[in-house]
């Protein structure tokens, strides 16, 4: 069977071409976050994967777990994914949609996770620093892990900057076995 992230992707697109040419990039972002979030639902997804469900009546049942938070745009998408057997993707369609509308807004999501609280003013020093080094406007986020022993783990997109005690640890040990 095919990759999930190669199934969703033209979903993804086609959500994103509507979006941008309607102006509702930010719209559409939440909307696919409901979808996707009650599509993973366990009674719900069961139904999504029941063979002897029409795709209109699995459709007609998902648009009725929405209620009133979808318009007459987002039941057309939803229809058409139950038609092609999709609806299963949309937590793979939100996240490719996501990364488009990143790089439409020329923006990334970084997080920073450190052993320590991070003071606002560093947080802002590293934004200025991503912002400049990965010439984006960076969305910043930190979180705690005390197992970091210090330093702090950076993930901007596919890079990760680990510059913390325990991944250096980790990577002498790796040396000395080797």
């Amino acid at each position: 069977m095919a990759d999930t992230t190669t199934l969703a992707r033209p979903y993804a697109k086609a959500a994103f071409e509507v979006a941008s040419q309607d102006n509702a990039l930010k719209n559409w972002s939440n909307l696919l976050a409901l979808l996707s979030s009650v599509s993973i639902q366990p009674t719900v997804n069961s139904v999504l994967r029941d063979p002897s469900l029409s795709s209109s009546q699995i459709a007609a049942s998902f648009e009725s777990v929405c209620g009133e938070e979808i318009d007459s745009k987002s039941k057309n998408f939803i229809r058409l994914l139950a038609e092609n057997k999709r609806l299963i993707l949309l937590s793979e369609i939100a996240e490719l949609f996501e990364v488009l509308k990143a790089e439409q807004e020329r923006s990334l999501e970084v997080e920073i996770t450190s052993a320590f609280e991070i003071s606002p003013e560093i947080s802002e020093k590293l934004a200025v620093s991503l912002k400049k080094r990965l010439e984006r406007e960076i969305n910043l986020t930190t979180s705690i892990d005390e197992s970091l022993v210090g330093g702090a783990v950076i993930r901007a997109g596919d890079m990760v900057i680990d510059s913390s005690v325990r991944g250096k640890l980790t990577k002498l040990v790796e040396t000395i076995n080797s």
